[in-house]
């Protein structure tokens, strides 16, 4: 067993083939396939700072809307073009001359014309003949080309196409002047070594002149999955948005799969990772959709580590449980500690209170924490110090909290259930949430890292549709005090 001493064992033995072209685009289509997520609506401005956001971060391609959609969302596509950007700014199309002219008027620099090639859309949908369709793609991919338009066609439901349509439609649109084409698992019905021969099968009847685009939608979880092996075939470019937005469940997050291009295929590609947690909480507030706490990357509890043994390990050496560190990412690790927690963890936390025991002083301190947290969800430092003053016999009253703690006040709009806004809350990073009587129909307490992380989490709730004021108190110190054996914090 000694080559397993060699740290690079992983990379030669199980490390994926490094085919990924490193020259791979990424596209982002947040302002286009994230705008259709169920209840989500972007302000005009909003929009603007996105795509800015994303120029900063270093997409290749933005996917700004479809202009034919509206007045409002042209007006937008239209402003990001004008914006000066890196990146380049897409319009998303149909297969028809007044969608093409609309695009045209915003003045980008492609468009992506998509018309489906299935035969179920064909006869649900488009109620269209097979060569109808191909005259289609050939009309509308030339005269976006004829107009000095870059073009991607995107053939829609591309992965329960007929094979050989499939090719015959794709090579139309090369011909009439597409450099590029999109495959659209629209359904999310693939898996990985599906998408893999997929591509392999479009390279092979389409040949290398013609860029090929990953598009995969979430609908069982293998959205980042079917993308990287997309790319690994031989596509070089896939389609992400920021926070997985998307129809239905989505499709492949900006976070997941630009952390795993960079960690583990190693490509230096410029993006800045640590604006990733900047960006989903922007997007998470302009659209109104939280993040889970689990999410990859961008989750409250994506660098969270709980059980004693992890706890150990990372304190250790982060690599035992971690494939890469935070801080790539902008993010920090966090050390949990309740009944599930080690002696590591609880003496490492006692440190950050400042506070130092001696090995059986932190060994009473344990034993204590998980008889305590036996009986109840959440354990916050003031029941870690609570537990400290007990065992040591000493007060550590005025002990500053060593994150920021608000008391944070909701007016409920007389229009809305109170029980509605707080499952709404429940959802966002709170401690607690109470329903109350008085001016203030909730009260939270809420922890964050800093002033304006505790900022960004009252804008969630602020944004929250039926919260119609808040009022918020940052806590300065936290105070113990006893009262016939029984203890409970005193704010001020």
């Amino acid at each position: 067993m000694s080559h397993l001493k060699n740290q690079n064992f992983f990379e030669l033995q199980f490390k994926p083939d490094l085919r990924i072209s490193e020259s791979v685009l990424l596209l982002d289509t947040t302002l286009r396939e994230g705008e259709q997520t169920p209840n989500v609506f972007f302000k005009l401005e909003d929009k603007i700072k996105i795509a800015q956001l994303l120029d900063e971060f270093g997409v290749h391609m933005i996917e700004a809307g479809c202009p034919s959609v509206s007045k409002g969302v042209k007006v937008a596509v239209k402003s990001i073009a004008e914006q000066g950007l890196k990146a380049e700014v897409l319009a998303h199309v149909r297969a028809n001359e007044q969608d093409i002219n609309e695009a045209i008027d915003c003045d980008v620099d492609r468009v992506a014309i998509f018309l489906a090639t299935s035969d179920i859309h064909l006869e649900y949908k488009l109620k269209k003949t097979r060569e109808q369709v191909l005259d289609m793609i050939e009309t509308s991919v030339r005269h976006a080309f004829n107009h000095g338009l870059k073009v991607r066609f995107t053939p829609e439901d591309a992965t329960r196409s007929d094979p050989h349509f499939l090719i015959q439609a794709c090579r139309i649109a090369y011909e009439a002047g597409a450099d590029r084409v999109s495959i659209a698992d629209t359904v999310g019905m693939l898996t990985p070594s599906g998408m893999q021969g997929f591509v392999k099968f479009m390279q092979r009847h389409l040949g290398n002149s013609v860029g090929i685009d990953v598009h995969c939608h979430n609908d069982l979880g293998l959205a980042a999955a079917n993308a990287l092996a997309g790319l690994e075939a031989g596509a070089n470019c896939v389609h992400a948005t920021v926070n997985g937005l998307g129809e239905r469940t989505g499709i492949t997050g900006l976070e997941e799969i630009s952390v795993a291009l960079s960690v583990v295929y190693g490509l230096d590609l410029g993006f800045k990772l640590d604006m990733l947690p900047k960006i989903a909480q922007f997007v998470e507030r302009a659209s109104g959709v939280v993040v889970g706490q689990q999410a990859v990357v961008v989750g409250d509890y994506a660098f969270s580590h709980k059980a004693g043994v992890h706890s150990a390990g990372v304190l250790a050496n982060p690599k035992t449980y971690e494939i890469f560190s935070p801080e790539l990412v902008g993010r920090r690790r966090q050390i949990l500690v309740d009944r599930y927690a080690g002696k590591k963890a609880v003496e490492e936390k006692l440190k950050e209170l400042g506070i130092t025991v001696n090995d059986d002083q932190l060994s009473k301190i344990v034993k204590k924490i998980k008889e305590v947290a036996d009986t109840k969800r959440n354990f916050y430092e003031e029941d870690i110090l609570e537990i400290a003053e007990e065992v040591l016999q000493v007060s550590f009253r005025g002990i500053s909290p060593s994150k920021v703690m608000g008391l944070i006040s909701a007016k409920v709009d007389s229009s809305y259930y109170t029980s509605y806004i707080v499952r709404r809350m429940s959802a966002l990073p709170l401690d607690r949430v109470y329903e109350t009587s008085g001016e203030y129909e909730i009260v939270a307490i809420a922890q964050a890292e800093s002033v304006p992380e505790l900022n960004d989490l009252l804008e969630k709730i602020r944004a929250i549709e039926g919260v119609a004021h808040t009022n918020t108190k940052v806590i300065l110190k936290q105070f113990e005090t006893m009262n016939s054996n029984h203890s409970h914090t005193q704010f001020v």
